[in-house]
């Protein structure tokens, strides 16, 4: 019998403890526990050490005052055999489609029966996603509303220039001015103006809405930019 290996994350001893046991019952599960994201992450790592992997992690929605989808997020881009379910004390659409963005393959009542709770890991090894059906309509709703806003943000990064993109990159990265002017060897005044420029074709008002804008549209932060410049001949724009 192929046994299924479920790590249990929740900062909640007494219930993390409790499910775990109640999982461990089955005799094709094997369980283990975790109270917080670090404390997976160290667990997934040692499992993996040693031959070993996790099928499914049942991460808590509210983990110790952090959030658990950004677990399910890091857990995702290191680990992307590892099937992720967001265990969650009431029905939230906004937070369940981030949830499916970062990776999770289901979102869960914490108050579900264990045999609906086992359905749903077994589930998600075979590729299904579970969602509860009062969520469906809402959690629709909140995807197609991301990916418009994406399409859109998309198209205004794409009306910037080269080095435009190159300043927004830097400034999703948390680079000042000064540090962006050293990085592509610009002059303080040109990032400046460059910075004013990339706010008024994304039609915002400071760095926090430009970032955030960027990253819908999937801009990550500048790595290694300065030695393209150099590339090119070092030439200022």
């Amino acid at each position: 019998m192929a046994r299924i290996r479920v790590l249990v994350v929740d900062d909640h001893r007494v219930f993390a403890e409790s499910l775990a046991a109640a999982l461990a019952a089955e005799p094709d599960v094997d369980v283990a526990a975790a109270g917080s994201g670090p404390a997976a992450l160290r667990c997934l790592d040692r499992a993996s050490a040693e031959g070993r992997r996790f099928d499914v992690l049942l991460v808590d929605a509210d983990l110790g005052g952090a959030d658990g989808v950004e677990l399910v997020s890091e857990v995702r881009a290191g680990r992307p055999g590892v099937r992720a379910v967001v265990l969650a004390e009431k029905d939230d659409a906004r937070r369940a489609a981030l949830a499916l963005q970062a990776g999770a393959w289901g979102w869960v009542a914490k108050d579900c029966s264990l045999q609906r709770l086992l359905a749903v890991v077994r589930g998600v090894l075979r590729d299904e996603t579970h969602l509860p059906p009062a969520l469906l309509t809402g959690v629709l709703k909140e995807l197609t509303e991301a990916r418009r806003h994406r399409t859109e943000s998309e198209r205004l990064v794409e009306s910037l220039t080269p080095r435009e993109r190159e300043v927004l990159r830097c400034m999703v990265a948390g680079l000042g001015r000064k540090a962006v002017a050293e990085r592509l060897f610009l002059s303080p005044h040109t990032v400046r103006t460059h910075m004013q420029n990339v706010l008024g074709k994304l039609g915002v008002h400071s760095t926090l809405a430009a970032v955030a804008l960027a990253r819908r549209a999937g801009v990550g932060p500048a790595d290694e930019l300065a030695g393209d410049v150099v590339e090119r001949g070092g030439q200022l724009a």
